[in-house]
């Protein structure tokens, strides 16, 4: 198995370009982040180039941090900021050589919401086609994100059927989809020909992959199993720091 460092959440004590570093000492083949912007993108790319790690995505804009917004594509009324945000996302990753955006849909629910992702979606992927980009939408659970308009794998799949576009694809964190949904196995199996990126986490805690109610060296083996050749995002979070948090990555199957 090839796995990635989500940047987001481990060695975020450091710049990305050093942290891109820390990544390639620690043993993972890729990089993916949540939100570069303040980084100058040629000290991005300068990192990449030193380790010869792709970086494999990154997040949309949140919006208004201090109004507590996670995302802005679901938003009515706010379609202008949601397309300025898709904008910025696929030329950043146009310029670091990121394979995918995820575009956040933010807080909100019903009818008007989900046309408005959808406008936003066909946006996206039809910006992010030339570049041969990925857009990825990614259902988070309830728990962390209450009111999360994207929930549940079923919701983001009909999505994906409905937008119909080639490089509209599903981010499947396991942390996310075990606690709304559970039964990882079988879903990755029906999900695997939508699915653009794998995730995970510790369930229920969010925590390195090590216990919890996940046996991520089965589902790992799962996943190999299903013909999956991509990195898996390690996308976790701890109170140590992150090289005292890696004593999985040698226990877990090849």
């Amino acid at each position: 198995m090839q796995f990635s460092a989500n940047l987001g959440f481990l060695w975020t004590d450091r710049p990305l370009p050093e942290a891109i570093h820390a990544a390639k000492a620690a043993g993972f083949d890729a990089v993916e982040c949540h939100w570069p912007y303040a980084e100058a993108a040629q000290d991005v790319v300068a990192a990449l180039k030193a380790t010869g790690l792709p970086m494999l995505g990154l997040n949309t804009l949140r919006g208004n941090l201090d109004a507590g917004e996670n995302g802005l594509s679901a938003l009515p009324g706010r379609e202008v900021e949601a397309r300025a945000a898709i904008d910025q996302a696929i030329s950043y990753a146009q310029a670091i050589g990121a394979q995918n955006v995820h575009v956040m849909a933010g807080f909100a629910q019903g009818v008007i919401a989900e046309n408005c992702f959808v406008e936003a979606l066909e946006y996206a992927c039809e910006q992010a086609g030339p570049h041969g980009i990925n857009i990825l939408i990614e259902p988070l659970n309830h728990y962390d994100a209450p009111g999360y308009f994207l929930s549940t794998t079923t919701h983001a799949q009909e999505i994906i059927t409905r937008v119909s576009a080639s490089n509209l694809k599903l981010m499947f964190d396991c942390y996310h989809v075990q606690l709304m949904e559970g039964d990882l196995s079988n879903r990755l199996a029906r999900l695997m020909p939508v699915i653009g990126h794998i995730q995970f986490a510790r369930v229920p805690d969010r925590g390195p992959p090590i216990g919890g109610e996940v046996n991520y060296p089965h589902i790992f083996g799962v996943i190999k199993g299903l013909g999956w050749n991509k990195p898996l995002g390690a996308e976790y979070k701890s109170t140590q720091p992150t090289d005292d948090t890696l004593a999985w990555m040698p226990d877990l199957p090849d």
